[in-house]
Protein backbone atom coordinates (compact mmCIF):
# COMPACT_ATOMS: atom_id res chain seq x y z
CA UNK A 1 0.00 0.00 0.00
CA UNK A 2 1.31 3.30 -1.20
CA UNK A 3 1.16 5.49 2.30
CA UNK A 4 1.15 9.21 0.83
CA UNK A 5 -0.83 11.72 -0.80
CA UNK A 6 -0.79 11.33 -4.44
CA UNK A 7 -1.54 14.81 -6.54
CA UNK A 8 -2.00 14.37 -10.40
CA UNK A 9 -1.73 18.33 -11.68
CA UNK A 10 -4.11 20.64 -13.61
CA UNK A 11 -3.14 19.36 -17.19
CA UNK A 12 -2.55 22.02 -19.93
CA UNK A 13 -4.01 21.48 -23.49
CA UNK A 14 -1.55 19.66 -25.92
CA UNK A 15 -0.33 22.13 -28.47
CA UNK A 16 -1.64 21.65 -31.32
CA UNK A 17 1.26 21.50 -34.79
CA UNK A 18 0.42 23.06 -37.63
CA UNK A 19 1.68 20.40 -40.51
CA UNK A 20 2.56 23.23 -42.72
CA UNK A 21 4.98 22.86 -45.75
CA UNK A 22 8.53 22.04 -44.80
CA UNK A 23 7.80 21.24 -40.85
CA UNK A 24 8.82 17.99 -39.12
CA UNK A 25 5.54 16.93 -38.74
CA UNK A 26 4.18 17.27 -42.35
CA UNK A 27 7.18 14.94 -43.56
CA UNK A 28 6.43 12.40 -40.58
CA UNK A 29 2.83 12.22 -41.48
CA UNK A 30 2.93 11.81 -44.57
CA UNK A 31 5.35 9.29 -44.75
CA UNK A 32 3.38 6.78 -42.19
CA UNK A 33 0.33 7.65 -45.06
CA UNK A 34 2.05 6.02 -47.21
CA UNK A 35 3.28 3.52 -45.29
CA UNK A 36 -0.06 2.33 -44.25
CA UNK A 37 -1.86 3.02 -47.37
CA UNK A 38 1.18 -0.10 -49.00
CA UNK A 39 0.71 -1.83 -45.78
CA UNK A 40 -3.12 -3.53 -44.99
CA UNK A 41 -3.48 -5.21 -41.37
CA UNK A 42 -6.06 -7.36 -40.71
CA UNK A 43 -7.82 -6.31 -37.53
CA UNK A 44 -9.17 -8.87 -34.69
CA UNK A 45 -11.33 -8.65 -32.01
CA UNK A 46 -9.81 -7.97 -28.77
CA UNK A 47 -11.30 -9.75 -25.25
CA UNK A 48 -9.33 -10.44 -22.52
CA UNK A 49 -6.21 -9.01 -23.87
CA UNK A 50 -6.24 -12.04 -26.67
CA UNK A 51 -6.44 -10.99 -30.43
CA UNK A 52 -9.24 -13.46 -31.36
CA UNK A 53 -10.15 -13.56 -34.78
CA UNK A 54 -13.88 -14.74 -36.52
CA UNK A 55 -13.17 -15.33 -39.76
CA UNK A 56 -16.08 -13.08 -40.71
CA UNK A 57 -13.87 -10.58 -42.56
CA UNK A 58 -14.65 -6.73 -43.43
CA UNK A 59 -12.99 -4.78 -45.82
CA UNK A 60 -12.00 -1.34 -45.13
CA UNK A 61 -11.59 1.02 -47.61
CA UNK A 62 -11.07 5.04 -47.44
CA UNK A 63 -13.85 6.55 -48.07
CA UNK A 64 -12.60 8.84 -50.46
CA UNK A 65 -10.70 6.19 -52.69
CA UNK A 66 -12.95 3.15 -52.96
CA UNK A 67 -10.32 0.91 -54.93
CA UNK A 68 -7.67 0.89 -52.29
CA UNK A 69 -7.52 -1.03 -48.99
CA UNK A 70 -6.61 -0.15 -45.44
CA UNK A 71 -7.04 -4.00 -44.95
CA UNK A 72 -9.80 -5.97 -42.87
CA UNK A 73 -11.50 -6.61 -39.62
CA UNK A 74 -13.03 -9.64 -38.19
CA UNK A 75 -16.77 -8.87 -37.45
CA UNK A 76 -17.70 -9.70 -34.19
CA UNK A 77 -20.49 -11.60 -33.41
CA UNK A 78 -22.90 -12.84 -30.53
CA UNK A 79 -20.57 -14.71 -29.46
CA UNK A 80 -17.77 -12.72 -28.94
CA UNK A 81 -20.35 -10.13 -26.92
CA UNK A 82 -20.60 -12.48 -24.83
CA UNK A 83 -17.09 -13.68 -24.01
CA UNK A 84 -16.50 -9.81 -23.98
CA UNK A 85 -18.86 -9.65 -21.03
CA UNK A 86 -16.60 -12.20 -19.72
CA UNK A 87 -13.61 -10.82 -19.42
CA UNK A 88 -15.03 -7.45 -18.22
CA UNK A 89 -16.66 -9.02 -15.58
CA UNK A 90 -13.70 -11.05 -14.72
CA UNK A 91 -11.20 -8.01 -14.96
CA UNK A 92 -13.15 -5.36 -13.14
CA UNK A 93 -12.66 -7.44 -9.82
CA UNK A 94 -9.32 -6.48 -9.29
CA UNK A 95 -9.05 -3.48 -11.74
CA UNK A 96 -11.47 -1.89 -9.53
CA UNK A 97 -9.98 -2.55 -5.92
CA UNK A 98 -6.89 -1.03 -7.60
CA UNK A 99 -5.61 2.45 -6.06
CA UNK A 100 -6.88 5.24 -8.08
CA UNK A 101 -3.69 6.50 -8.49
CA UNK A 102 -2.29 3.25 -10.23
CA UNK A 103 -5.68 3.37 -13.08
CA UNK A 104 -4.73 6.98 -13.50
CA UNK A 105 -1.55 6.11 -14.42
CA UNK A 106 -2.26 4.12 -17.08
CA UNK A 107 -4.26 6.92 -18.91
CA UNK A 108 -1.74 9.55 -18.18
CA UNK A 109 1.27 6.88 -19.86
CA UNK A 110 -1.36 6.74 -22.90
CA UNK A 111 -1.28 10.38 -23.18
CA UNK A 112 2.40 10.72 -23.63
CA UNK A 113 2.75 7.59 -25.86
CA UNK A 114 -0.15 9.13 -27.97
CA UNK A 115 1.64 12.45 -27.95
CA UNK A 116 4.91 11.19 -29.22
CA UNK A 117 5.48 7.56 -30.29
CA UNK A 118 1.89 6.97 -31.63
CA UNK A 119 0.79 10.36 -33.07
CA UNK A 120 1.16 10.19 -36.67
CA UNK A 121 -0.09 6.25 -36.59
CA UNK A 122 -3.28 7.65 -34.91
CA UNK A 123 -3.27 10.82 -37.23
CA UNK A 124 -2.58 8.80 -40.49
CA UNK A 125 -5.63 5.65 -39.46
CA UNK A 126 -8.22 8.37 -38.42
CA UNK A 127 -7.28 10.68 -42.06
CA UNK A 128 -7.16 7.82 -44.46
CA UNK A 129 -10.07 5.74 -42.45
CA UNK A 130 -12.87 8.55 -41.16
CA UNK A 131 -11.44 11.15 -44.84
CA UNK A 132 -10.29 14.01 -42.59
CA UNK A 133 -7.50 16.74 -43.41
CA UNK A 134 -4.22 16.46 -41.50
CA UNK A 135 -5.25 19.48 -39.34
CA UNK A 136 -8.75 17.74 -38.78
CA UNK A 137 -7.01 14.27 -37.56
CA UNK A 138 -4.65 16.46 -35.78
CA UNK A 139 -7.12 18.15 -33.47
CA UNK A 140 -9.22 14.90 -32.75
CA UNK A 141 -7.06 11.68 -32.81
CA UNK A 142 -4.13 13.69 -31.36
CA UNK A 143 -4.78 16.56 -29.23
CA UNK A 144 -8.18 16.19 -27.76
CA UNK A 145 -7.57 12.33 -26.81
CA UNK A 146 -4.56 13.47 -25.53
CA UNK A 147 -6.47 16.01 -23.42
CA UNK A 148 -8.91 13.25 -22.19
CA UNK A 149 -6.35 10.70 -20.66
CA UNK A 150 -4.37 13.50 -19.25
CA UNK A 151 -7.26 15.98 -17.77
CA UNK A 152 -9.63 12.98 -16.84
CA UNK A 153 -7.80 11.75 -14.18
CA UNK A 154 -7.33 15.09 -13.11
CA UNK A 155 -10.99 15.81 -12.81
CA UNK A 156 -11.10 12.28 -10.89
CA UNK A 157 -9.36 13.75 -8.32
CA UNK A 158 -12.05 16.40 -8.30
CA UNK A 159 -14.99 13.60 -7.87
CA UNK A 160 -12.75 12.09 -5.51
CA UNK A 161 -12.36 14.97 -3.09
CA UNK A 162 -16.04 15.86 -3.05
CA UNK A 163 -16.41 14.89 0.73
CA UNK A 164 -19.07 15.78 3.13
CA UNK A 165 -18.68 17.62 6.50
CA UNK A 166 -17.39 16.26 9.55
CA UNK A 167 -17.84 16.88 13.48
CA UNK A 168 -15.53 16.20 16.61
CA UNK A 169 -17.93 13.87 17.54
CA UNK A 170 -18.01 11.56 13.95
CA UNK A 171 -16.23 11.17 10.76
CA UNK A 172 -18.62 11.31 7.61
CA UNK A 173 -16.44 10.57 4.24
CA UNK A 174 -17.65 9.81 0.96
CA UNK A 175 -16.94 6.49 -1.44
CA UNK A 176 -17.05 6.72 -5.07
CA UNK A 177 -17.74 3.34 -6.16
CA UNK A 178 -17.87 2.01 -9.55
CA UNK A 179 -20.71 0.87 -11.19
CA UNK A 180 -22.05 -2.29 -10.14
CA UNK A 181 -21.53 -4.53 -13.57
CA UNK A 182 -20.06 -3.64 -16.71
CA UNK A 183 -20.45 -0.47 -18.79
CA UNK A 184 -21.06 -0.86 -22.62
CA UNK A 185 -19.43 1.93 -25.07
CA UNK A 186 -20.51 2.76 -28.22
CA UNK A 187 -18.95 5.09 -29.87
CA UNK A 188 -18.95 6.75 -33.55
CA UNK A 189 -17.10 7.01 -36.97
CA UNK A 190 -16.38 10.73 -37.01
CA UNK A 191 -14.15 11.65 -33.85
CA UNK A 192 -11.36 8.99 -32.98
CA UNK A 193 -10.89 10.79 -29.56
CA UNK A 194 -15.04 10.17 -28.77
CA UNK A 195 -13.66 6.59 -29.47
CA UNK A 196 -11.12 6.69 -27.48
CA UNK A 197 -12.68 8.78 -24.45
CA UNK A 198 -15.94 6.19 -23.96
CA UNK A 199 -14.21 3.43 -22.88
CA UNK A 200 -11.84 5.19 -21.52
CA UNK A 201 -13.89 7.53 -18.85
CA UNK A 202 -15.51 4.77 -17.00
CA UNK A 203 -12.55 2.41 -17.00
CA UNK A 204 -11.03 5.07 -15.08
CA UNK A 205 -13.52 5.09 -12.34
CA UNK A 206 -12.57 1.41 -11.72
CA UNK A 207 -15.61 0.14 -14.07
CA UNK A 208 -14.55 -2.80 -17.42
CA UNK A 209 -15.85 -2.07 -20.43
CA UNK A 210 -17.25 -3.60 -23.60
CA UNK A 211 -16.65 -1.48 -26.56
CA UNK A 212 -18.27 -1.51 -29.56
CA UNK A 213 -16.53 0.64 -32.60
CA UNK A 214 -18.14 2.41 -35.44
CA UNK A 215 -18.11 -0.21 -38.32
CA UNK A 216 -16.64 2.78 -40.25
CA UNK A 217 -13.58 3.53 -38.13
CA UNK A 218 -12.32 0.14 -36.78
CA UNK A 219 -8.48 0.93 -37.66
CA UNK A 220 -8.21 3.50 -35.50
CA UNK A 221 -10.02 2.13 -32.54
CA UNK A 222 -7.63 -0.63 -32.82
CA UNK A 223 -4.33 1.76 -32.35
CA UNK A 224 -6.15 3.22 -29.61
CA UNK A 225 -6.02 -0.29 -28.00
CA UNK A 226 -2.54 -0.85 -28.83
CA UNK A 227 -1.93 2.53 -27.07
CA UNK A 228 -3.92 1.20 -24.12
CA UNK A 229 -2.26 -1.96 -24.21
CA UNK A 230 1.55 -0.48 -24.04
CA UNK A 231 0.18 1.83 -21.53
CA UNK A 232 -0.72 -0.98 -19.20
CA UNK A 233 -3.99 -1.54 -19.51
CA UNK A 234 -4.86 -5.18 -17.75
CA UNK A 235 -6.40 -7.60 -19.54
CA UNK A 236 -10.57 -7.59 -20.10
CA UNK A 237 -10.40 -3.85 -18.77
CA UNK A 238 -11.61 -2.77 -21.91
CA UNK A 239 -12.84 -5.10 -24.34
CA UNK A 240 -13.10 -4.17 -28.59
CA UNK A 241 -15.81 -5.96 -30.26
CA UNK A 242 -16.48 -4.43 -33.67
CA UNK A 243 -19.60 -5.56 -35.61
CA UNK A 244 -23.26 -4.37 -35.85
CA UNK A 245 -25.36 -2.66 -33.93
CA UNK A 246 -28.26 -4.87 -34.27
CA UNK A 247 -25.79 -8.23 -33.75
CA UNK A 248 -23.80 -6.90 -30.53
CA UNK A 249 -25.89 -4.55 -29.18
CA UNK A 250 -29.39 -7.07 -28.01
CA UNK A 251 -26.91 -9.47 -25.69
CA UNK A 252 -25.20 -6.86 -24.19
CA UNK A 253 -27.62 -4.38 -23.83
CA UNK A 254 -30.04 -7.62 -22.59
CA UNK A 255 -27.69 -8.70 -19.79
CA UNK A 256 -28.56 -8.46 -16.43
CA UNK A 257 -24.97 -7.39 -15.36
CA UNK A 258 -25.46 -4.31 -17.40
CA UNK A 259 -24.53 -1.12 -15.20
CA UNK A 260 -24.53 1.69 -17.76
CA UNK A 261 -24.09 2.83 -21.20
CA UNK A 262 -21.87 5.08 -22.51
CA UNK A 263 -22.82 6.19 -26.29
CA UNK A 264 -21.83 8.67 -28.59
CA UNK A 265 -23.77 8.57 -32.61
CA UNK A 266 -27.74 9.19 -33.74
CA UNK A 267 -30.48 10.25 -31.47
CA UNK A 268 -32.79 7.07 -33.05
CA UNK A 269 -30.55 4.76 -32.41
CA UNK A 270 -30.16 6.36 -28.77
CA UNK A 271 -33.66 6.56 -27.96
CA UNK A 272 -33.91 2.56 -29.25
CA UNK A 273 -31.51 1.61 -26.53
CA UNK A 274 -33.32 3.18 -24.32
CA UNK A 275 -36.38 1.79 -25.00
CA UNK A 276 -34.73 -1.75 -24.89
CA UNK A 277 -33.36 -0.98 -21.74
CA UNK A 278 -36.66 0.70 -19.79
CA UNK A 279 -38.85 -2.00 -21.77
CA UNK A 280 -37.83 -4.52 -19.14
CA UNK A 281 -36.18 -2.58 -16.37
CA UNK A 282 -36.61 -4.85 -13.10
CA UNK A 283 -34.24 -7.51 -14.52
CA UNK A 284 -31.07 -5.70 -14.29
CA UNK A 285 -29.31 -6.41 -10.77
CA UNK A 286 -29.14 -2.06 -10.49
CA UNK A 287 -30.16 0.75 -12.98
CA UNK A 288 -28.39 1.14 -16.05
CA UNK A 289 -26.70 4.12 -16.49
CA UNK A 290 -27.37 5.84 -19.72
CA UNK A 291 -25.38 8.64 -20.90
CA UNK A 292 -25.56 9.74 -24.24
CA UNK A 293 -24.92 12.52 -26.97
CA UNK A 294 -26.51 12.21 -30.02
CA UNK A 295 -27.61 14.74 -32.65
CA UNK A 296 -27.60 18.35 -33.69
CA UNK A 297 -29.12 20.80 -35.38
CA UNK A 298 -26.95 23.33 -34.76
CA UNK A 299 -27.04 27.04 -35.57
CA UNK A 300 -25.49 30.55 -36.10
CA UNK A 301 -27.20 33.46 -36.05
CA UNK A 302 -26.04 36.58 -37.17
CA UNK A 303 -27.14 39.96 -36.12
CA UNK A 304 -26.88 43.31 -37.99
CA UNK A 305 -23.81 44.44 -35.74
CA UNK A 306 -22.26 41.57 -36.67
CA UNK A 307 -18.24 41.12 -38.24
CA UNK A 308 -19.12 40.53 -41.56
CA UNK A 309 -15.51 38.73 -42.31
CA UNK A 310 -15.31 36.87 -38.78
CA UNK A 311 -19.20 35.88 -39.85
CA UNK A 312 -18.13 34.53 -43.47
CA UNK A 313 -15.17 32.28 -41.85
CA UNK A 314 -17.29 30.64 -39.30
CA UNK A 315 -20.05 29.40 -41.74
CA UNK A 316 -17.06 28.21 -43.96
CA UNK A 317 -15.58 26.44 -41.43
CA UNK A 318 -17.85 25.36 -38.81
CA UNK A 319 -20.22 24.32 -41.72
CA UNK A 320 -18.01 23.02 -44.29
CA UNK A 321 -15.07 21.57 -41.91
CA UNK A 322 -14.13 17.52 -42.09
CA UNK A 323 -17.47 17.77 -44.63
CA UNK A 324 -20.07 18.89 -42.12
CA UNK A 325 -19.67 15.02 -40.53
CA UNK A 326 -19.44 16.52 -36.95
CA UNK A 327 -22.17 16.87 -34.61
CA UNK A 328 -21.63 20.26 -33.92
CA UNK A 329 -21.58 21.29 -37.12
CA UNK A 330 -23.69 24.34 -38.34
CA UNK A 331 -26.03 23.37 -40.92
CA UNK A 332 -28.81 26.61 -40.49
CA UNK A 333 -28.03 29.87 -40.44
CA UNK A 334 -29.75 33.50 -39.89
CA UNK A 335 -29.08 36.36 -41.10
CA UNK A 336 -30.76 39.48 -41.85
CA UNK A 337 -31.62 41.01 -44.61
CA UNK A 338 -29.60 44.77 -43.95
CA UNK A 339 -26.27 42.37 -44.17
CA UNK A 340 -27.13 39.29 -46.61
CA UNK A 341 -26.47 40.50 -49.79
CA UNK A 342 -22.52 41.20 -48.88
CA UNK A 343 -22.71 37.82 -46.72
CA UNK A 344 -23.99 36.03 -49.33
CA UNK A 345 -21.64 37.59 -51.78
CA UNK A 346 -18.30 36.92 -49.48
CA UNK A 347 -19.52 33.23 -48.46
CA UNK A 348 -19.90 31.87 -52.31
CA UNK A 349 -16.79 33.92 -52.76
CA UNK A 350 -15.16 31.78 -50.14
CA UNK A 351 -16.47 28.41 -50.73
CA UNK A 352 -15.57 28.69 -54.66
CA UNK A 353 -11.69 28.38 -53.91
CA UNK A 354 -11.91 25.40 -51.83
CA UNK A 355 -10.66 22.23 -52.80
CA UNK A 356 -12.17 18.48 -52.26
CA UNK A 357 -10.18 15.41 -52.68
CA UNK A 358 -7.79 12.99 -50.97
CA UNK A 359 -6.88 13.18 -47.23
CA UNK A 360 -3.35 13.17 -48.91
CA UNK A 361 -3.30 16.09 -50.67
CA UNK A 362 -2.73 18.76 -47.78
CA UNK A 363 -4.48 20.74 -50.58
CA UNK A 364 -7.98 19.83 -49.83
CA UNK A 365 -10.08 21.58 -47.13
CA UNK A 366 -12.77 19.13 -47.86
CA UNK A 367 -12.84 15.34 -48.00
CA UNK A 368 -15.31 12.30 -48.89
CA UNK A 369 -18.42 11.90 -46.74
CA UNK A 370 -17.97 8.56 -44.78
CA UNK A 371 -19.80 5.67 -46.36
CA UNK A 372 -22.76 5.00 -49.02
CA UNK A 373 -25.38 5.14 -46.96
CA UNK A 374 -24.45 9.10 -45.54
CA UNK A 375 -24.14 9.52 -49.86
CA UNK A 376 -26.97 9.03 -50.66
CA UNK A 377 -28.61 10.66 -47.43
CA UNK A 378 -27.31 13.58 -48.27
CA UNK A 379 -27.57 13.43 -51.80
CA UNK A 380 -31.56 13.03 -51.28
CA UNK A 381 -31.73 16.37 -49.04
CA UNK A 382 -29.54 18.49 -52.10
CA UNK A 383 -32.21 16.48 -54.48
CA UNK A 384 -35.30 17.75 -52.16
CA UNK A 385 -33.80 21.47 -52.31
CA UNK A 386 -33.59 21.59 -56.03
CA UNK A 387 -37.06 20.34 -56.15
CA UNK A 388 -38.84 22.91 -53.65
CA UNK A 389 -39.85 26.20 -54.99
CA UNK A 390 -39.38 27.85 -52.18
CA UNK A 391 -35.62 26.57 -51.96
CA UNK A 392 -32.52 28.00 -53.94
CA UNK A 393 -28.88 26.02 -53.90
CA UNK A 394 -26.69 29.16 -54.20
CA UNK A 395 -23.60 26.87 -54.88
CA UNK A 396 -22.70 23.54 -54.35
CA UNK A 397 -25.22 20.59 -55.23
CA UNK A 398 -22.70 18.42 -56.86
CA UNK A 399 -21.95 14.53 -56.23
CA UNK A 400 -19.81 11.91 -57.86
CA UNK A 401 -19.01 8.67 -56.00
CA UNK A 402 -17.13 7.32 -58.94
CA UNK A 403 -13.64 7.16 -56.88
CA UNK A 404 -14.98 8.65 -53.76
CA UNK A 405 -18.39 9.35 -51.85
CA UNK A 406 -17.56 13.28 -52.72
CA UNK A 407 -20.30 16.15 -52.14
CA UNK A 408 -19.48 19.87 -53.09
CA UNK A 409 -19.77 22.07 -50.46
CA UNK A 410 -23.51 22.98 -50.96
CA UNK A 411 -25.81 26.32 -49.53
CA UNK A 412 -29.44 26.62 -50.13
CA UNK A 413 -31.26 29.80 -49.22
CA UNK A 414 -34.49 29.01 -48.07
CA UNK A 415 -37.96 31.60 -47.83
CA UNK A 416 -39.19 28.87 -45.66
CA UNK A 417 -37.66 28.76 -41.73
CA UNK A 418 -39.40 25.73 -41.36
CA UNK A 419 -38.40 23.96 -44.14
CA UNK A 420 -36.93 19.97 -43.94
CA UNK A 421 -33.26 21.47 -44.78
CA UNK A 422 -34.10 23.80 -41.48
CA UNK A 423 -35.19 21.27 -39.31
CA UNK A 424 -33.87 17.92 -39.69
CA UNK A 425 -30.39 16.90 -39.26
CA UNK A 426 -28.06 16.34 -42.01
CA UNK A 427 -24.63 15.94 -41.29
CA UNK A 428 -23.34 16.31 -44.31
CA UNK A 429 -21.44 19.39 -46.32
CA UNK A 430 -24.66 21.51 -46.51
CA UNK A 431 -25.99 24.75 -45.08
CA UNK A 432 -29.15 26.15 -45.16
CA UNK A 433 -29.76 30.06 -45.38
CA UNK A 434 -33.06 32.23 -43.68
CA UNK A 435 -32.64 35.56 -44.33
CA UNK A 436 -35.37 37.16 -41.78
CA UNK A 437 -35.99 40.98 -41.69
CA UNK A 438 -33.59 43.05 -39.40
CA UNK A 439 -36.60 44.35 -37.11
CA UNK A 440 -37.66 40.98 -36.64
CA UNK A 441 -34.56 40.18 -34.50
CA UNK A 442 -36.32 39.00 -31.57
CA UNK A 443 -39.08 37.07 -33.24
CA UNK A 444 -36.61 35.37 -35.20
CA UNK A 445 -34.12 34.60 -32.32
CA UNK A 446 -37.64 32.64 -31.33
CA UNK A 447 -38.28 30.47 -34.15
CA UNK A 448 -34.60 29.55 -34.36
CA UNK A 449 -35.30 28.07 -30.26
CA UNK A 450 -38.51 26.32 -31.44
CA UNK A 451 -37.83 25.09 -35.11
CA UNK A 452 -35.31 21.94 -34.53
CA UNK A 453 -36.10 19.14 -31.56
CA UNK A 454 -32.04 19.30 -30.94
CA UNK A 455 -30.13 21.28 -28.44
CA UNK A 456 -26.47 21.07 -29.38
CA UNK A 457 -24.19 23.80 -29.85
CA UNK A 458 -25.04 27.32 -31.65
CA UNK A 459 -23.59 30.71 -32.53
CA UNK A 460 -24.65 34.27 -32.02
CA UNK A 461 -22.91 37.21 -34.03
CA UNK A 462 -23.01 40.45 -32.96
CA UNK A 463 -21.40 43.51 -31.79
CA UNK A 464 -24.47 45.36 -30.53
CA UNK A 465 -24.05 44.07 -26.30
CA UNK A 466 -28.05 44.27 -25.91
CA UNK A 467 -28.37 42.37 -29.32
CA UNK A 468 -25.65 39.66 -27.34
CA UNK A 469 -27.47 39.56 -23.89
CA UNK A 470 -30.75 39.22 -25.94
CA UNK A 471 -29.85 35.84 -28.10
CA UNK A 472 -28.08 34.27 -24.55
CA UNK A 473 -31.41 34.54 -22.91
CA UNK A 474 -33.59 33.85 -25.91
CA UNK A 475 -31.59 31.16 -26.92
CA UNK A 476 -30.89 29.39 -23.24
CA UNK A 477 -32.31 26.15 -24.13
CA UNK A 478 -31.43 26.01 -27.53
CA UNK A 479 -27.86 25.08 -27.06
CA UNK A 480 -25.84 22.96 -24.61
CA UNK A 481 -22.46 24.56 -26.06
CA UNK A 482 -23.05 28.01 -26.96
CA UNK A 483 -20.74 30.23 -28.76
CA UNK A 484 -20.33 34.10 -28.98
CA UNK A 485 -18.61 35.31 -32.09
CA UNK A 486 -17.20 31.61 -32.45
CA UNK A 487 -18.02 29.05 -34.64
CA UNK A 488 -20.14 26.64 -32.96
CA UNK A 489 -17.24 23.67 -33.31
CA UNK A 490 -14.04 22.99 -31.88
CA UNK A 491 -14.84 22.18 -27.90
CA UNK A 492 -11.47 21.79 -25.97
CA UNK A 493 -11.37 19.57 -23.09
CA UNK A 494 -11.20 21.14 -19.94
CA UNK A 495 -12.73 24.92 -21.35
CA UNK A 496 -15.83 23.62 -22.94
CA UNK A 497 -17.04 20.42 -21.62
CA UNK A 498 -19.50 19.04 -24.24
CA UNK A 499 -23.03 18.19 -24.60
CA UNK A 500 -26.57 19.12 -25.19
CA UNK A 501 -30.18 18.28 -24.20
CA UNK A 502 -33.28 17.78 -25.79
CA UNK A 503 -33.40 15.49 -28.51
CA UNK A 504 -29.17 16.28 -28.52
CA UNK A 505 -28.38 13.81 -25.33
CA UNK A 506 -28.36 13.79 -21.65
CA UNK A 507 -26.05 16.49 -21.60
CA UNK A 508 -23.56 14.83 -19.50
CA UNK A 509 -20.47 17.05 -20.28
CA UNK A 510 -17.62 15.26 -21.56
CA UNK A 511 -14.19 17.21 -21.00
CA UNK A 512 -15.46 17.83 -17.18
CA UNK A 513 -16.17 15.90 -13.70
CA UNK A 514 -19.81 15.71 -14.74
CA UNK A 515 -19.00 12.69 -16.96
CA UNK A 516 -16.67 11.00 -14.98
CA UNK A 517 -19.75 11.37 -11.61
CA UNK A 518 -21.73 9.14 -14.13
CA UNK A 519 -19.49 6.50 -13.95
CA UNK A 520 -19.58 6.02 -9.84
CA UNK A 521 -22.35 5.45 -7.41
CA UNK A 522 -21.65 7.27 -4.24
CA UNK A 523 -21.31 5.39 -0.81
CA UNK A 524 -21.45 7.77 2.31
CA UNK A 525 -20.09 6.45 5.24
CA UNK A 526 -20.79 7.43 9.47
CA UNK A 527 -17.97 6.94 11.76
CA UNK A 528 -19.27 7.73 15.31
CA UNK A 529 -16.20 8.16 18.01
CA UNK A 530 -18.69 7.19 20.99
CA UNK A 531 -21.93 6.01 20.06
CA UNK A 532 -24.66 6.26 22.97
CA UNK A 533 -25.55 3.70 25.40
CA UNK A 534 -28.76 4.55 26.14
CA UNK A 535 -31.83 4.36 24.20
CA UNK A 536 -33.53 7.29 26.34
CA UNK A 537 -33.57 10.74 24.84
CA UNK A 538 -33.48 14.09 27.80
CA UNK A 539 -37.17 14.49 26.92
CA UNK A 540 -38.29 11.47 28.20
CA UNK A 541 -37.37 12.80 31.17
CA UNK A 542 -40.23 13.92 34.31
Amino acid sequence: MFNGIFHIRKPDNEPVLSYAPGTRERAELKAVLDDMMSNPVEVPCIIGGKELTTGDLVDMHPPHDLKSTLGTYHRAGPREADLAIDAANEAKVDWSEMQWSSRATVLLKAAELLSGKYRQTLNAATMLCMSKTCHQAEIDSACELIDFWRFNPYFMTEVYDDQPISTRDFLNYMEHRPLEGFVFAITPFNFTSIAGNLPTAPALMGNAVVWKPASAAVLPAYYVMKVLEEAGMPDGVINMVPGPGPVIGPPVLNHLDLGGVHFTGSTYVFSTIWLTIGSDIRKYYSYPRIVGETGGKDFIFAHASCDVDALVAAVVRGAFEYQGQKCSAPSRLYVPDSIWPEVKERVLDEIATIKVGDVRDFGNFVNAVIDKAAYGTIVEYIKFARQDPNMEILCGGAYDDSKGFFIQPTVVETSDPRSKLMCEEIFGPVMTVYVYKEKEYEQTLELCNSTSPYALTGAIFAQDRFAIVQAVKALRNAAGNFYINDKPTGAVVGQQPFGGSRASGTNDKAGSWINLERWVSPRAIKETFLPPTDYRYPFLAE
